[in-house]
């Protein structure tokens, strides 16, 4: 049987491949999307397109692991609450769904920008416009998928704060962590300039979050209460 320290190292593992591969794969698009200037994108990818392609697959890897993730601590907490720990994976799983689906707008953007026949069918300025178009859908994907990667956070710090497994302060941080995400997200669309702004300042406390629970889960593991020692009774004779 698999005990609550293996299952926890094992969803700390899988959650720390998430948060490598998912910022890797970040990092990628913003050094070679370009927003609002379509020539540009266009040429960072045909230029870049093999770093483009490892951008595509370490963020297919981390969308990957996060449902893993999920399924591992789905078995570590549903002793809490089964409804809950659903609820934790259902999240996930959508999350990760429009995620993946959402990754063709990105290999979209790279058929046409490395392809002869769109420029010569729309001609090099429709190609490039083309595929900012795709790069764009692209990123708003994703930011629809990260309303969902905050959702799951919420009973996530709750199966936390009632597991007895973990201190209830990382509960809490997962809690405001969702919160953070949310906030970034509907900012984002609502008020683009304004949630460009925000952005920083709403996901520090998600990365803070997460990044602690992974910390834990990894060095700590879970908090096992130890067996209870019986004390041999001690007998005085009085003379």
């Amino acid at each position: 049987m698999t005990t609550p320290k293996a299952l926890a190292r094992s969803a700390g593992l899988l959650y720390l491949i998430v948060a490598v591969f998912t910022v890797s794969a970040g990092l990628v698009n913003m050094r070679i999307v370009e927003p609002g200037d379509a020539a540009t994108t266009a040429e960072n990818i045909d230029t870049a397109v093999t770093l483009f392609r490892i951008g595509f697959v370490s963020e297919l890897v981390g969308a990957t692991a996060f449902l893993l993730t999920s399924m591992f601590l789905y078995l570590l907490l549903k002793h809490v609450s089964q409804i809950a720990a659903a609820a934790m994976v259902t999240f996930v799983a959508v999350s990760v769904a429009i995620q993946s689906l959402n990754l063709l707008n990105q290999k979209a953007a790279m058929t046409i920008a490395t392809g002869q026949d769109y420029t010569h069918a729309f001609g090099p300025t429709g190609a490039d416009q083309l595929t900012m178009l795709f790069a764009d859908l692209q990123h708003d994907g994703y930011l629809i998928a990260q309303t969902y990667f905050g959702l799951w956070l919420l009973p996530l710090g709750y199966l936390v704060v009632r597991s007895g497994y973990f201190p209830k302060l990382l509960g809490v941080l997962l809690v405001i962590g969702c919160f953070g995400h949310l906030v970034d997200v509907f900012a984002r669309f609502l008020a683009p300039d304004f949630g460009a702004n925000i952005s920083p300042f709403a996901m520090t406390s998600a990365a803070v979050a997460e990044l602690s629970f992974i910390a834990w889960l990894l060095v700590k593991a879970v908090r096992v209460p130890e067996p209870a020692t019986s004390v041999p009774a001690i007998s005085y004779h009085q003379r």
